[in-house]
């Protein structure tokens, strides 16, 4: 792969850098003085229809940032990406995530083998289990059909799952129950098994490796309270393992001495990032909560925004145009996080699943031949469902002194339609979000709180300078498909950043050096002599503050 292109040295920069200068961002006027603002700014991407008009962009700006995305050579990226080239530079590795929802029959040759191929042989295979354990064909020790699946995971492992099973909540069979463990901390997992019967729960143990330190603390536990639960009953432990936990590793001999059977691993690959794999065997949880075929809309979704990022010409490319703008607040503006704000209760951990995505793919420092990068990278993803945020921090995002981009994500159908006497309640709800990008944009004059009469002394508190960037997106429905959607949507906005800012998006160094180094302080923190003297003063302290305060 070339080095990458030094995005502040072009003349796209420049010429973005002139036009900030010069903006005066003003949306009131903008949409006064062009009626066709909105419809010129409004794009559709698959099933969402995505309003970009509330941005603090023009003509001009806009054919500026697709003059960047060009001289970065953002096209010529994408196509290595999507035909399997090694852009992962520092762990040369390809980059496939987009291969886990090509459709059957599509032919990839990566490093002499046919991706496609490989993930409908494992789909396949995830497949037939989910249908076992749905229809109560897989039963457990006792002969009993599993009622809960508990998935053990961190990380991509973890949060994918747990986002996508929340947001699909009306898509789950009634009377299986999926639950998560990730955290190392033990009150996760004792707290998540404590009233399952141990006849009816199955485990499924994520981890590519089968060596991820939290994931298998956590497997260790969990098959600790399993079997000490089973001889509780009375119940005899031969053979117990095999019939409860499955696993999604391709360390297939570490899965056999675990006590799994090599046989219930489902397999990924290299080229698979932890925070890209939701829709790939980690998805196993997913296809036992909503079936098979859900999870193909599920990955259908996926593949249309793919075609779209891929196929679509840059004034209409979504994905392209919504990382260029996040380049627009970041490196212009001086931007340093984005909220994300779904109107949908279901989609309460959509934020928490972008944190991953975002941050450990553009929190980086160096570029990806090694030099030190020239502008400012990544920013802080956060949010809450509204309108729970309306009451909580979009104050600082009306009012505050510092710019924050914000995008508002909502469904036209709710998954529960009801009605407080005469009031649609859904209805309502989206009359919230319209109002807040609307209150955002066009805020509140000093004349218009004054012909409110308000006493002099409060007017200055009560004005809304406006001009605060959102970014709408309206889905018809919170649907398997809407849901890979938005996934792929937010995939390769990320995917445009780190290419504009000469990143490897796809490596975590930096997740690394912490976990190092708790492996070589727990034995300090155990009562190990040497190892708490090899410390530095402050974790020394620390650590015998903590043994002085252990019961």
């Amino acid at each position: 792969m070339r080095k990458p292109v030094d995005a502040t040295q072009t003349p796209a920069w420049g010429k973005l850098e002139q036009l900030h200068k010069e903006l005066a961002p003003n949306l009131r006027e903008w949409f006064a003085q062009d009626p066709a603002r909105a419809e010129r700014y409004t794009y559709q991407l698959a099933d969402l229809h995505v309003d970009l008009s509330k941005n603090l962009i023009n003509d001009d700006v806009l054919a500026a940032l697709l003059e960047l995305a060009e001289q970065v050579d953002v096209a010529e990226r994408r196509e290595a990406m999507f035909n399997g080239e090694h852009i992962n530079i520092t762990e040369d590795r390809a980059v496939l995530h987009t291969a886990l929802r090509r459709a059957e029959g599509d032919t990839l040759e990566v490093d002499g083998q046919n991706v496609v191929a490989d993930v409908h042989a494992t789909l396949a295979k995830v497949y037939a289990f989910a249908e076992e354990v749905r229809s109560g064909v897989w039963r457990g020790v006792t002969g009993k059909p599993i009622s809960t699946v508990v998935n053990i995971g961190i990380g991509g492992s973890d949060l994918g799952p747990v986002m996508v099973y929340e947001a699909l909540a009306p898509y789950r069979q009634p009377g299986l129950e999926c639950r998560f463990i990730s955290n190392i901390d033990p009150t996760d997992c004792a707290e998540t098994v404590a009233d399952l019967d141990p006849e009816t729960t199955l485990f499924i143990i994520a981890s590519k490796t089968f060596t991820t330190l939290e994931t298998l603390t956590n497997a260790r536990m969990a098959r600790d309270w399993f079997l000490s639960s089973l001889e509780a009953k009375g119940i005899s432990t031969e053979g117990a393992i095999a019939k409860h936990f499955v696993a999604v590793s391709t360390a297939l001999d570490k899965v056999a001495e675990f006590g799994i059977d090599p046989k219930n691993a489902f397999g990924f690959w290299n080229w698979v990032g932890g925070r890209y794999s939701v829709d790939s065997a980690v998805g196993t949880v997913l296809a036992v909560a909503v079936g098979p075929d859900n999870f193909n809309h599920f990955l259908a979704g996926f593949r249309a925004v793919d075609e779209h990022f891929r196929n679509t010409e840059p004034a209409k490319n979504v994905p392209l145009l919504m990382g260029l703008l996040n380049i627009w607040y970041v490196n212009f503006f001086g931007a340093a996080s984005h909220a994300v704000l779904p109107y949908d209760q279901h989609l309460h951990r959509f934020a928490a699943y972008l944190q991953q995505l975002t941050m450990e793919s553009n929190g980086k420092r160096v570029r990806w031949d090694g030099t030190p990068v020239t502008s400012a990278t990544g920013e802080i993803f956060w949010g809450e469902p509204g309108t729970n945020g309306q009451h909580a921090f979009y104050q600082l995002i009306h009012q505050g002194t510092q710019l924050i981009p914000a995008d508002f994500i909502a469904m036209a159908n709710p998954a529960h339609p009801v009605r407080d006497g005469e009031q649609d309640v859904h209805e309502l709800f989206l009359s919230n979000f319209l109002a807040q990008t609307a209150a955002l944009a066009f805020g509140k004059t000093e004349a218009e709180v004054r012909a409110e009469g308000t006493p002099e002394e409060i007017v200055p508190a009560r004005i809304f300078p406006g001009n605060r960037p959102t970014t709408s997106i309206l889905g018809p429905e919170l649907s398997p498909a809407v849901v890979g959607q938005l996934i792929a949507l937010y995939e390769h906005i990320t995917f445009v950043q780190g290419i504009v800012w000469g990143i490897d998006s796809f490596d975590q160094w930096g997740v690394e050096l912490g976990k190092k180094l708790a492996l070589q302080i727990a034995p300090a923190v155990s009562g190990d002599a040497e190892a708490l003297a090899a410390q530095d003063a402050s974790t020394q302290a620390l650590i015998k503050a903590y043994r002085e305060l252990r019961h």
